[in-house]
């Protein structure tokens, strides 16, 4: 069997997303397509909008055969970790042939020329990049300027889709399987635009606009019905966020990825500020918005960069939340391959390590805080499609 892998957030599920496995499946020529995605809350400290089981559904009623839960403790950090955690659990399935992901350029040659120079970064590499962060330059922009001074693309890391893309192939690359990329261009609307477009939106206009009759043509049916007007929700999880931040030490922050350099300090110094002013006081060239309030989802959920460590080097789980009812046997046989075990029921957990079973803790926490947030009942099996 051939599978393609995907990892993804689906927040929510919408006509991009069910474009992308489409061609997924027609360019890798896969039997299967496995999604790996992040649970109910996403990489750029967002809550999701909609419950991971229903989106896991969406994603299978669209062309998915299995959609695993990507561990909060990777899907809540930096891009690079979010990758590793990614690539590790997919690649512990022997059957994974290869990994389709949305990028806005390049081809997988690009890619893997990028992740090889970006593995080993160069004296010049580093020189160029501690000259830019010393004028005062973004470390995104930083970041690119160093790649290109050491012979890279610099357009492939000036979108978040690309960025992310570049991640995957280093992590590939690390675990030495032979796993082919696929980028699939994206289409529509660029990442993070949050105007509503004919019928290809991004995810961030979708969510922006809940209550617009436009929504109707950016998603597939069986996702309109499960959306809802989310503000009351979203005030309530900022709220929460800054009485968290109120409650932990400057040095409890510095636990957390990409806490450090004082940014932890002048966290503690905007507690006092409305929830919706924080992130956007603390944002500035050398920390972006994203990284703020990932930091602050990261705080509210307990995920410290000392434990994702352990987690990556640790023995995982598969954590499968719903599977394409025809050809399910045969999709949960070529899971139960994998070198991690296959988590169906609780008493699964039994199977798992001591490190395994603290980073499904955290899942099972963070899943927790969702519902305490959205009043939502829990759906604790795993679905058939």
């Amino acid at each position: 069997m051939k599978i393609c892998g995907i990892i993804c957030e689906f927040n929510p599920f919408h006509n991009g997303h069910e474009y992308l496995l489409n061609e997924a499946r027609r360019l890798s020529g896969c039997d299967k397509i496995v999604c790996l995605m992040s649970g109910n809350f996403t990489q750029r400290g967002d809550i999701c909008v909609i419950d991971k089981r229903l989106r896991a559904k969406h994603a299978v009623v669209c062309g998915a055969d299995c959609v695993l839960e990507l561990p909060a403790a990777f899907s809540i950090a930096p891009a690079e970790i979010f990758a590793s955690g990614a690539i590790k659990i997919l690649s512990s399935i022997p059957e994974i042939d290869t990994l389709a992901f949305g990028s806005e350029s390049g081809n997988a040659e690009d890619f893997l020329e990028a992740a090889k120079l970006l593995s080993d970064e160069s004296e010049v590499f580093k020189t160029a990049l501690k000259n830019k962060l010393a004028e005062g330059e973004s470390y995104i922009k930083s970041y690119a300027f160093a790649f290109e001074a050491v012979g890279g693309n610099a357009e492939l890391l000036s979108k978040p889709n690309s960025t992310l893309g570049v991640e995957y192939a280093k992590a590939v690359l690390r675990t030495n399987k032979n796993v082919k990329l696929l980028p699939i261009k994206r289409v529509g609307a660029d990442f993070g635009d949050g105007e509503l477009k004919g019928n290809f939106s991004s995810a961030s206009a979708i969510r922006k606009n809940l209550n617009s009759p436009l929504i109707n043509d950016n998603v597939p049916d069986c996702v309109l019905g499960d959306l809802k007007d989310f503000s009351a929700e979203t005030e309530r999880y900022n709220r929460i966020l800054r009485l968290i931040l109120s409650r932990t030490s400057a040095e409890d922050l510095a636990e957390i990825y990409g806490c450090g350099d004082g940014l932890e300090n002048a966290l503690k110094s905007l507690q006092y500020l409305p929830p919706n002013e924080i992130v956007g006081a603390a944002t500035s060239k050398r920390f972006a918005s994203s990284r703020i309030k990932r930091i602050l989802c990261a705080n509210f959920l307990g995920l410290h960069q000392s434990d994702g460590e352990k987690f990556l080097r640790s023995d995982l789980y598969l954590s499968p939340l719903a599977v394409k009812r025809y050809g399910a046997d045969e999709m949960m046989s070529a899971l139960a391959k994998s070198a991690y075990p296959v988590l169906t029921c609780g008493s699964d957990g039994k199977k798992l390590c001591e490190i395994a079973a603290k980073c499904k803790q955290k899942d099972d926490f963070s899943y927790l805080q969702w519902l305490q947030i959205t009043d939502e009942q829990p759906i604790n099996k795993l679905l058939l499609v």
